[in-house]
């Protein structure tokens, strides 16, 4: 699976657990840390990590294990899938550190035909 084919799965599983404002930030040419950012918000801090425990779960069903988790107890939770990293964040918590500014340059993959109203 690519990196681009693994960013739109989590962005279906996101979409289908009604996360909010998912946004695919493409970070291949500008870090090494990851090739796409995935950023999510829940609407409490119980959706919240409802959304990051049920990611892990329905990713572990494919067969797709984290490298690393982080952050289940706070409002930002780090899901590391090595060439995609995922950040799902309260809304609070999303406003605050507003990760999308760290990449001012980078495009943002168009996921319109996955979301759901």
């Amino acid at each position: 699976m690519t990196s681009k084919d693994l960013a739109r799965e989590i962005v279906k599983i996101l979409n289908s657990k009604k996360a909010e404002n998912i946004k695919v930030v493409q970070t291949a040419e500008l870090t090494i840390i990851a090739d796409h950012f995935v950023i999510a918000s829940g609407t409490s801090s119980t959706h919240t990590k409802s959304l990051a425990d049920d990611l892990d779960f329905e990713m572990s069903k494919l067969g797709v294990e984290p490298l690393h988790i982080e952050g289940r107890a706070t409002g930002w939770t780090l899901l590391d899938y090595n060439s995609v990293l995922v950040h799902v964040f309260d809304e609070k918590s999303r406003d605050y550190y507003n990760l999308e500014r760290l990449w001012p340059d980078a495009d943002l993959m168009d996921i319109s035909d996955i979301l759901t109203n």
